[in-house]
């Protein structure tokens, strides 16, 4: 994803504990067939919302570390940071009309 931020265990703080953003960090795979259809609209809505949410994205496979950290178990998995807490867990891709309304919630639109 172009408008996302590859995240690895070294930059998650920085990216999004410090973050003065909402972060919205997706948990993908590559062989996830949700995740292919969920992954190019939150390219679209990171590029949409950029500098009022972060979107960030975890391949489970390249970083299994950060995914057991957080106890991340299915793909695609969104996990929902403000102010550095979680604030909301999303497991499965529910269609675009939630995604789009999770980002206007982020963004107080």
């Amino acid at each position: 994803m172009k408008n996302a931020v590859n995240l690895t265990q070294k930059n998650f703080p920085a990216e999004v504990l410090q973050s003065p953003t909402p972060v919205i960090v997706d948990f993908s795979a590559p062989w996830c067939g949700p995740c292919k259809v969920l992954d190019p609209l939150l390219d679209t809505l990171a590029g949409e919302y950029a500098g009022r949410v972060k979107v960030a994205t975890v391949d489970l496979e390249a970083e299994p570390g950060l995914a057991e950290a957080l106890r991340v178990q299915h793909v695609p998995t969104l996990v929902i940071y403000r102010g550095g807490a979680v604030v909301e867990v999303i497991v499965g891709f529910r269609g675009p009309g939630p995604v789009r309304a999770l980002f206007q919630g982020l963004a107080g639109t």
